[in-house]
């Protein structure tokens, strides 16, 4: 184990926000996350997990260790009658996977193309995209103790999946809660992807990508080409135009509360969802309260998706922040509804 001091973190975050941390370890295993907790000194210190940093903002140097998870691998672990299963390390880039599963037939993840991270950050955030979440095709995960070192296995209900949530973005708030939040460090993911594969085609992009090619049973791949078509048209590549990708959750009302805002904004884009309420736009929110292009120093929001904040070249993260602040308080007046940011900001 070798500790890093004053690494630039640039390189290690999508929004290209300049910052430093001032203690940085490389973990490519299990037991250089095991040789930290054994470390008398870096076992008590405060510690924060680092993917590919395509969901932070940093608002200055980062203070905690820094554990750069870069933990690779991809194999196929299992092939039953119902489901292949994929095993991926937490450092492997999240997209690389789903081509690697198309690439070698096992689809499933089709719809999740082009999602920015790693696949340690994959269940952290139960990331989703076009009608499929991570935990529809989660299986299990390893992760290390980060006090103990001691190694353990999680399934999907231990995960305690939700919208764009996880067990691993709480803190335990009483003796016996099983919050993780900077307390443990995913290792290796498993997916399960189902036999026989299915395809999920109920986004309207996906369906109005069906009425122009006249093709009703499109393919894993073809899926996989039309959400990368997609995302591309919509959304900057971090590479060119620094962003964390959506940077607001879709917020879910009642009926009577999507009702009422109809009631005055009878365009609203909302989706009626299976527990009987309903997902509204966050892009919509923020475009009908006229943000899309607009700037606070730097950082402002694209022009193309009004759910994404970009960095134009020398953002400072209290830039972005304080844009997505105004940005909150715009929608909270027009519509009654508090938006919720998806990024970790530190």
């Amino acid at each position: 184990m070798f500790i890093e001091a004053n690494v630039p973190l640039q390189p290690h975050n999508t929004f290209g926000i300049v910052a430093k941390a001032h203690a940085l370890v490389r973990v490519r295993s299990e037991a250089d996350a095991q040789a930290v907790a054994a470390d008398p000194a870096l076992r008590v210190m405060p510690k924060f997990v680092l993917g590919g940093g395509s969901n932070l903002v940093l608002t200055g140097d980062v203070k905690p260790l820094v554990l750069k998870v870069e933990v690779m691998g991809i194999r196929l672990v299992a092939d039953t009658p119902k489901a292949w299963v994929v095993e991926a390390g937490a450092g492997e880039n999240w997209h690389s996977v789903v081509a690697w599963t198309l690439a070698h037939g096992h689809p499933g993840l089709e719809n999740l193309a082009l999602i920015p991270g790693t696949m340690g950050a994959s269940p952290v955030q139960n990331i989703g995209a076009y009608g499929v979440e991570l935990q529809d095709r989660f299986e299990s995960l390893d992760a290390v103790d980060l006090a103990t070192g001691q190694t353990f296995t999680l399934d999907a209900a231990q995960c305690a999946f939700g919208y764009r949530d996880s067990v691993f973005k709480h803190a335990p708030t009483r003796p016996g809660d099983l919050g993780l939040a900077g307390k443990a460090l995913i290792t290796r993911v498993r997916l399960r992807l189902p036999k026989p594969w299915k395809p999920v085609l109920g986004y309207a992009d996906l369906e109005k990508k069906m009425v122009e090619t006249g093709m009703t049973q499109p393919s894993a791949q073809k899926i996989f080409d039309w959400v990368c078509a997609i995302r591309r048209a919509k959304l900057p590549d971090p590479q060119v135009v620094g962003n964390a990708g959506s940077f607001f959750k879709n917020p879910t009302v009642t009926p009577e509360q999507c009702a009422d805002i109809i009631a005055r904004e009878p365009r609203l884009v909302h989706y009626p969802m299976v527990d009987g309420n309903v997902k509204l736009a966050a892009g919509w929110l923020i475009d009908a309260c006229g943000w899309k292009g607009k700037s606070v120093g730097q950082a402002s929001v694209y022009e193309k998706q009004a759910l994404v904040l970009v960095n134009r070249g020398g953002a400072t993260g209290g830039e972005v922040m304080t844009l997505a602040k105004a940005i909150q308080t715009s929608v909270y007046e027009r519509f009654g509804i508090r938006l919720e940011p998806e990024p970790v900001v530190m």
